[in-house]
């Protein structure tokens, strides 16, 4: 019997569920962090943990890897060299890799014209007409990433060190962030090691707050993820679906700007699409 994988990886965790030819997924697994821009060889190996597990559950055994035909939807597959890297890297028969933003795609779409806005630790977002499918951010937490929980985070240290400049006013949470901290060198060490899920620990709190600091982080958020919407909507209006840890959030904030409409599927489910595909 084939047996299909597919693999949703970014940069909190990755997941990966087995699938029959059928569609019918028989086992699931999940793992750490599996951005292959950052880290090709800590991805790997989340990966084949997260495929371990799942093929455990669905055949009470992992010793199929070499037979499976895999589809992986990753963070940072976008980056020069990271996917071939990847792809020598691993044992399956055939694969395909995406960015996770063609798997998104794919999954909260299937074969419908829309837009998706997947925004979680990181951010990126994608259009698909008739088919072809059109790619913009993603460009990770240095260059791009907008309205992602790891860039709200980082706004908001940002914005604390600006308080204790003079640049604009201390607010209590900005008050307690730098106390957290221990002022304002804390901050500066914390930001020389922390990786984009470090940054990304703060953004419910973000949500959850009606500080000021906090308002105006979530304001110009908003104001970028709308422009990323605005801008693949260069045709006939479409349809916008919201996915992701934050996803919700945005969706709420951004009702009545276009036609809001729920995910069809995942992104492991997109993933699982490429895996049949690959085949």
């Amino acid at each position: 019997m084939t047996l299909y994988l597919g693999i949703d990886g970014g940069g909190t965790g990755c997941r990966a569920a087995v699938a029959d030819g059928s569609g019918r997924i028989l086992g699931e697994g999940r793992a750490g962090p599996a951005n292959i821009a950052s880290d090709v060889m800590g991805a790997r190996d989340n990966i084949l943990a997260a495929t371990r597990e799942a093929l455990t559950l669905a055949t009470g055994s992992d010793e199929g890897l070499p037979q499976l035909i895999a589809g992986l939807g990753l963070a940072g597959a976008n980056a020069a060299g990271a996917a071939g890297a990847l792809q020598a890297a691993l044992p399956f028969a055939r694969l395909r890799i995406e960015t996770d933003a063609i798997a998104a795609v794919k999954g909260a779409l299937g074969d419908r014209d829309g837009i998706v806005a997947a925004i979680g630790t990181g951010s990126v977002f994608a259009s698909q007409r008739a088919g072809a499918i059109r790619q913009i951010g993603g460009w990770g937490l240095v260059l791009g990433d907008e309205g992602r929980g790891a860039r709200l985070g980082r706004s908001l240290l940002a914005a604390a060190l600006g308080a204790v400049d003079g640049f604009r006013p201390m607010t209590p949470l900005l008050r307690a962030i730098l106390d957290e901290h221990g002022g304002m060198e804390g901050v500066i060490a914390f930001s020389m090691a922390a990786r984009p899920v470090d940054f990304a620990v703060l953004a419910p709190r973000i949500l959850a707050s009606d500080d000021p600091a906090a308002c105006a982080v979530m304001d110009e958020a908003v104001a970028d993820v709308a422009a990323s919407v605005a801008v693949l909507q260069d045709g006939p209006p479409l349809l916008v679906t919201f996915i992701g840890g934050l996803g919700a959030a945005y969706a709420e904030r951004l009702a009545g700007r276009w036609v809001i409409v729920p995910p069809l599927g995942s992104a492991l489910d997109g993933a699982l699409m490429l895996a049949r595909e690959a085949a």
